[in-house]
């Protein structure tokens, strides 16, 4: 197995028990047995425990910003910003342990790093976005684009978990289509 894959395996391992249990009780123990690899793998490629959540959280954020920079696109900006939004909502989706992380464990003071890359990468396109919008005359000129972004990435990350915790049977595109209806009749 090439160094590549075993930090994959690693990744998913630990990103489902710290989902699964909180950082502070998931053990490298816990994921090493998980990810099928002895624990000395996971010091190898990785340090420590802390070292391994920071380069989870790296990997995970550039993976989020990356769907979300893919999906960006539109001839106007609100097509642009309903295809962010559908473009979160399917990557948490596919990585929902990833959003429950996301939104329980990332805010520790010890990960003040990881935050600044979401915030510059991953909510950096909600705030271009948005700066097209009223660049547009779509959305009111005196928008503070920085802290709508955080409100709009934060309501869809929160909706994507709610979701698939007691809707798992609602149609993704239903969920898509109140959120960017909620939106548009905010932006104005």
């Amino acid at each position: 197995m090439s160094r590549a894959e075993t930090r994959s395996k690693v990744f998913a391992a630990a990103i489902d028990l710290i989902a699964e249990q909180g950082y502070t009780a998931t053990t490298v123990d816990a994921i090493a047995e998980r990810a099928g690899v002895a624990k000395g793998t996971v010091f190898y490629n990785f340090g420590s425990k802390e070292a391994l959540f920071t380069a989870l959280l790296e990997h995970s954020i550039e993976r989020l910003a990356q769907a979300l920079r893919e999906a960006a696109i539109g001839d106007s900006a609100l097509a642009a910003l309903d295809a962010t939004v559908l473009g979160q909502l399917r990557f948490f989706e596919e990585y929902g342990a990833f959003a429950r992380v996301l939104l329980a464990e990332m805010w520790r003071t010890a990960w003040q790093e990881a935050v600044a890359k979401l915030r510059a990468e991953a909510l950096g396109v909600y705030s271009d976005v948005l700066r097209r919008a009223v660049a547009e005359g779509v959305a009111r000129e005196d928008l503070d684009t920085d802290t709508a972004a955080t409100a709009i990435f934060g309501m869809v990350l929160t909706v994507a978990i709610e979701r698939r915790a007691l809707h798992p049977d609602r149609p993704l595109e239903r969920t898509h289509r109140t959120l960017v209806e909620l939106l548009h009749g905010r932006l104005r």
